[in-house]
């Protein structure tokens, strides 16, 4: 069976954001006296407000959960999101999706704004058939919301005929409720046995890497095998 939509993570996966998200979460957290290693922040990176904050401090209200994600966003818009820079071949290998006739579908926990911001840092506004942002769905990664719109605003294509390009667990584990399979990249700094025991069917370095070898790739094989 082959793909016909390819369905893409932004942060960690086609832009450079991961680390600055960690930096402007530390800083969140520092707003309410609540200090955590780089390291557990960055064990939840790839999770909306929904599921990152509860997974840190468990017990906290929802009032309490969306204004500590109103702060790291307003902390990341004014201090990080110039600084975020597309890894090298994202938009080519973008248009290599799109050029090939297969849909190119952005899935992030990010928020709206954030994504339509990336859709011009990569000039992909050509290229992608439909996007979806945290701002869409009541949670987000790992649970299977974002990917589920995303395939809803797919008609023709089941889940079955689409793959998940992600950097994290959650990005797999999203996809796979869904039964839609995925594909890892590295570049967002998780560890290897972490994307296989969520499921990846494969792993590459970054989207780089990924283009290098799409032909032989779970994308470009035919039945995606």
């Amino acid at each position: 069976m082959p793909i016909k939509a390819v369905l893409f993570d932004i942060d960690g996966t086609l832009v450079d954001s991961n680390e600055l998200h960690v930096d402007a979460w530390d800083e969140a957290f520092g707003t309410v006296g609540e200090r955590f290693d780089r390291a557990q922040i960055h064990e939840q990176i790839g999770k909306g407000t929904d599921m990152l904050v509860p997974a840190l401090l468990p017990g906290l209200n929802d009032d309490a959960v969306k204004k500590l994600g109103e702060t790291h966003g307003a902390i990341f818009e004014e201090k990080h999101l110039a600084k975020v820079v597309p890894f090298a071949q994202a938009h080519a290998l973008l248009r290599h999706v799109s050029q090939r006739g297969q849909k190119v579908v952005l899935a992030s926990s990010a928020s709206g704004g954030e994504l339509d911001h990336y859709l011009d840092l990569l000039a992909a506004r050509d290229f992608v058939a439909a996007t979806t942002s945290g701002d869409d769905v009541e949670k987000t990664k790992p649970a299977p919301d974002i990917v589920g719109v995303a395939l809803g605003k797919l008609p023709g294509v089941a889940a079955a005929e689409a793959l998940m390009v992600g950097d994290t667990p959650y990005d797999v584990e999203a996809a796979a409720q869904c039964g839609v399979r995925a594909v890892a990249v590295r570049s967002g700094g998780f560890a290897d046995d972490a994307l296989t025991g969520a499921g990846a069917m494969a792993i590459y370095d970054d989207v780089a890497a990924l283009l290098a070898g799409y032909d032989d790739s779970p994308l470009g094989r035919s039945n995606g095998s």
